[in-house]
C-alpha cells in the first residue's frame, strides 16, 4: 500500500503531467524577433516583484530556479504555480498599437529530503519566448515601388528541470540545476511589393522557418551566509549556466503566400528537417543581500551573458551584444506573529531592473528599465498567494527602432506543506 508520501507525490505529479501538456509560451515584444528570443533572467514571481532578486536571497516559503544553492533554505514542501499575462504600447514615432500575451508562466516543485541539509526540486519554465506579429514597409532600390514585409514569429525554448541543493558546510551551500530543453519556434516573413498607385506587382512571397531543439543544459550555484549581528545575516550568492550548443532540427522554405510550411508545394526548400544546433553562450551572475530575519531583506545583483558569440540554426553569426541586468530588490513584513491580521503578515515587495538587452539597431542599443512590485498573502498558516507588477520600457524612438512601454502582471500560487519529510510523532 502506497504510503501517505507516496500519495501526495503521486498526485503531484499526475497535476504536473497534466499541466505540462497544456503548457504555454508568454511574450508580447517586438524584439524576440531577434536572435533566439526574448530571455527570462527574473524567476518566479515573488523574484520578479523583487527586480528579479534570487541569486543571493531566497525564503523556505518559495521554490527558488535562480540558485539551486538556495533551495536549501526550503524545509517544506513547496508546490508553485503562476500565470502571466503581459501588455505592450508599441510605437515607431507615427503611430502606435497594443499587442499583448500570456498563459502558464512557470510550474516549480521543492522537496526537502532532509530539511535544511538536502533539497531537491523539480519543474517547467520558459527559456525564451518568441511572440512578434509586424509590418515593415520600405522603398525597392532604384525603383517607385514599395515593399511591405509582414513578419510573425510564435514558440520559444521551456526547459524541464531537476534541481538539487546540499549544504556543504555551516552557512555554505552549493546547487546544481539540470535542465531538458524543448519547444519549436516558427518564424514568417510574408513579401508584397506594390507600385506607386497601391497595385500589387509581380507575385508575392513567403519564407518560412521552423526551429525544433531538444538538448540538455545545466546551471550551478553557490550561497554564503555571514552572520552580522543576531538577527541579521549577510548572504552572497553566485550561478553559472551553460547551454551551449544546443542540438535541434531545422526546416526552412520559400514559396508562394501559405505555401512554404508545406515541404511537398513548389518552392525553394532550403532545409527540410535538417539537423543542426544554436549557440547560446554561458550565463553569470552574482548577488549581495542583507536580511533582519522576519522584518526585511535588501539586495543588489547582476547577470551577464555575451551575446556576440550566439549563433543561429544555419550558422551565421548576429550583430548582437553582451547583456547586462542589474537588479535592487526590497522586501518586508510589518509583523509576521500577526495571526490576526493577514495584511500585517504579508509579504511586500519592491524592485528596480535595468537591462542592456543584446539587441543593436542602426548603431544603437537596446535597453529596458522598469519598477516592480508586488506582495504574498498568506491564505492559512502555510500557502501564499504571490503577486508581482512591472511596468517598464524598452527600446527607443530614436534612429528609426520601436520603443515598447509594457505592463506585466503574474499571479500565483505557493502551497507548502510541513507533513511530507518530518516524521510523525502521534497517528
Amino acid at each position: 500500500m502506497l504510503s501517505k508520501i507516496g500519495l501526495k507525490f503521486l498526485g503531484v505529479c499526475c497535476t504536473l503531467s497534466v499541466i505540462f501538456s497544456g503548457y504555454a509560451q508568454n511574450s508580447s515584444s517586438v524584439y524576440s524577433a531577434l536572435g533566439v528570443g526574448e530571455f527570462n533572467y527574473s524567476g518566479l514571481t515573488h523574484n520578479q516583484a523583487m527586480g528579479g532578486l534570487g541569486i543571493s536571497y531566497g525564503t523556505g516559503w518559495h521554490a527558488n530556479v535562480v540558485n539551486p544553492a538556495l533551495t536549501t533554505r526550503n524545509t517544506i514542501f513547496n508546490f508553485q504555480v503562476a500565470f502571466n499575462y503581459d501588455q505592450s504600447n508599441v510605437a515607431n514615432g507615427e503611430e502606435s498599437s497594443q499587442v499583448d500575451g500570456g498563459g502558464i508562466s512557470y510550474i516549480a516543485i521543492s522537496l526537502p529530503f532532509k530539511p535544511g541539509k538536502f533539497t531537491s526540486g523539480i519543474g517547467l519554465s520558459q527559456l525564451t519566448s518568441v511572440n512578434y506579429n509586424l509590418q515593415v514597409q520600405s522603398q525597392v532600390d532604384n525603383s517607385d515601388l514599395t515593399a511591405s514585409n509582414f513578419l510573425t514569429g510564435t514558440g520559444g525554448i521551456s526547459e524541464a528541470y531537476l534541481s538539487f541543493g546540499y549544504l556543504l558546510a555551516k552557512n555554505l551551500s552549493i546547487g546544481f540545476h539540470g535542465s531538458y530543453l524543448f519547444g519549436s519556434s516558427i518564424r514568417n516573413n510574408q513579401l508584397f511589393v506594390f507600385n506607386q498607385n497601391n497595385s500589387e506587382v509581380g507575385n508575392p512571397s513567403e519564407y518560412y522557418e521552423r526551429l525544433t531543439v531538444s538538448d540538455v543544459g545545466f546551471k550551478a550555484g553557490a550561497h554564503y551566509q555571514l552572520k552580522v549581528a543576531e538577527k541579521s545575516n549577510l548572504h552572497f550568492g553566485a550561478i553559472y549556466q551553460r547551454l551551449g550548443e544546443v542540438n535541434g532540427t531545422g526546416f526552412a522554405k520559400l514559396a508562394g503566400i501559405n505555401q512554404a510550411s508545406d515541404p511537398d508545394s513548389d518552392g525553394d526548400l532550403i532545409a527540410n528537417n535538417v539537423k543542426g544546433s544554436i549557440y547560446i553562450p554561458e550565463l553569470y551572475g552574482f548577488g549581495v543581500s542583507y536580511e533582519k530575519m522576519n522584518k526585511f531583506a535588501i539586495g543588489l545583483e547582476g547577470q551577464y551573458q555575451d551575446f556576440s558569440e550566439f549563433r543561429n540554426f544555419f550558422g551565421d553569426p548576429l550583430n548582437l551584444q553582451s547583456t547586462q541586468k542589474v537588479g535592487l530588490g526590497f522586501q518586508i513584513v510589518p509583523d509576521y506573529l500577526d495571526f490576526d491580521n493577514i495584511f500585517k503578515r504579508a509579504t511586500y515587495r519592491f524592485g528596480l531592473e535595468y537591462q542592456r538587452t543584446p539587441y543593436v539597431l542602426n548603431q544603437t542599443e537596446v535597453t529596458d528599465i522598469g519598477i516592480n512590485f508586488g506582495t504574498s498573502i498568506p491564505v492559512n498558516q502555510l500557502s501564499l498567494i504571490n503577486f508581482a507588477f512591472k511596468a517598464g520600457r524598452r527600446g527607443t524612438l530614436e534612429n528609426g527602432l520601436i520603443r515598447e512601454t509594457y505592463i506585466n502582471f503574474t499571479l500565483g500560487l505557493s502551497l507548502n506543506d510541513n507533513s511530507w519529510f518530518y516524521k510523525r510523532v502521534f497517528e
